[in-house]
């Protein structure tokens, strides 16, 4: 939906932009392998523990618990808007009718049920997608330069959004759960080769479905909306194929996300006794926090994705400098610099796509949300990675101070 949506109001260039995201699957990759094969780590939080002690992982949760309530959000804005205006009784009525189906399924099996629907719902997405893909181009008004109907600009909102996901892209898995957790079920080689293969086959499937909303907004009268042209392009059969493929893949990230919930909060966080029972509390919890910011959030749906991902990106000195660069010289006070920063740029993201506070404009002389959200990702990374640079210089400085004095005794 967000790469049909980008495809509607930003071209090819706003479809390649949530394609970039999908990157992540080859630096998840990388993130997991040097994980468990590297630094012999059974999670995530494992290694934050040796490196940054209960800080670390305290954090990090945090930051999980954010990506985690956002994703339900996301996926329940999907149920909404497929059946009906912002605050319609069809929005309200589908949002609930699918929150209570996906909470019933996923509270039977968790991440085992979670996995088996996954290989199912794949295979209904992708034969809905071929299909609506195949009607799309045998269309009479179809054209290849409908591809190209906004010219590409360094300035443009889609370019800019490529720029933001290229930032993100390192960082974006590691607080991704979702992902994350099926890193750690198979063995090397066949978790090598899941991702790589995850990753271009989530690249090829984002671009095919983005094409059906440039295909709309080639096509787009003066305020349409991308749903109702699509409707007159293809007609009502195919875009009730279009809600099914979109309601799927919802649903398929919905029942992951109250799995990796349930995890987080029982399993890593030890938050209570270890029991099913108890995952299923934390996944009602967790689907309610996700209600609540679909009455008090934006409706944006990029959003969450936006939101989540700025928030991640104090994992990246983590990643750079500690995960890949081996360091263990990072004090905690590095860590805590990036995390406060990231999550300040992420509260001022959603605050401003909200409407609950106008800074950037009047500090930047920016309108576009993209931009903004382009210069927040950079300041965050900035100081995250100089905090990082500055700990391990003060650190050397101070061990080979301990050692001049050693050898001086």
């Amino acid at each position: 939906m967000n790469a049909a949506i980008l495809g509607y109001y930003y071209g090819l260039w706003g479809t390649l932009a949530y394609a970039t995201y999908y990157l992540s699957f080859l630096t998840g990759g990388l993130i997991i392998d040097s994980l468990r094969f590297r630094h012999n780590c059974n999670s995530i939080q494992d290694f934050l523990r040796q490196r940054f002690g209960t800080v670390g992982t305290r954090c990090y949760n945090l930051v999980i618990g954010v990506r985690l309530i956002s994703e339900v959000f996301a996926n329940l804005l999907v149920f909404g808007l497929l059946f009906g205006a912002v605050g319609s009784q069809q929005y309200i009525g589908a949002i609930a009718l699918f929150s209570l189906l996906t909470l019933f399924y996923a509270g039977r099996g968790g991440l085992h049920a979670s996995l088996r629907t996954d290989v199912f719902q794949m295979g209904l997405f992708l034969a809905v997608l071929l299909t609506l893909v195949a009607l799309m181009l045998g269309h009479s008004e179809f054209s290849t330069t409908d591809f190209l109907f906004k010219p590409f600009e360094f300035s443009d909102p889609g370019a800019v959004l490529i720029a933001v996901a290229l930032l993100q892209v390192i960082s974006y898995p590691m607080h991704d759960p979702v992902m994350m957790d099926r890193g750690f079920i198979a063995d090397r080689q066949t978790t090598q080769r899941s991702f790589l293969h995850a990753s271009w086959i989530g690249v090829f499937c984002i671009i095919l479905f983005g094409l059906l909303g440039i295909f709309a907004g080639a096509h787009a009268q003066s305020g349409e909306a991308m749903n109702t042209v699509l409707t007159r392009l293809l007609g009502e059969v195919p875009m009730l194929l279009f809600s099914f493929s979109l309601v799927i893949s919802a649903m398929s990230t919905l029942d992951s996300t109250l799995s990796s919930a349930a995890k987080l909060i029982v399993s890593d966080m030890k938050l209570g006794v270890e029991s099913v029972d108890n995952g299923r509390k934390v996944m009602v919890l967790f689907m309610l926090a996700g209600l609540i910011m679909i009455y008090l959030g934006p409706k944006d749906l990029f959003s969450a994705v936006a939101v989540s991902g700025t928030a991640s990106m104090y994992l990246t000195p983590v990643i750079l400098f500690s995960l890949w660069g081996g360091r263990i010289d990072i004090p905690v006070w590095s860590y805590l610099i990036a995390f406060v920063v990231a999550l300040a740029g992420a509260g001022l993201y959603f605050a401003e796509t909200a409407g609950y506070l106008q800074l950037m404009e009047p500090l930047f002389g920016t309108v576009h949300k993209y931009n903004k959200l382009l210069i927040i990702c950079l300041i965050v990374l900035t100081v995250g990675c100089s905090a990082f640079a500055l700990g391990m210089l003060l650190s050397r400085r101070k061990l080979a101070s301990v050692t001049y004095s050693t050898g001086d005794a």
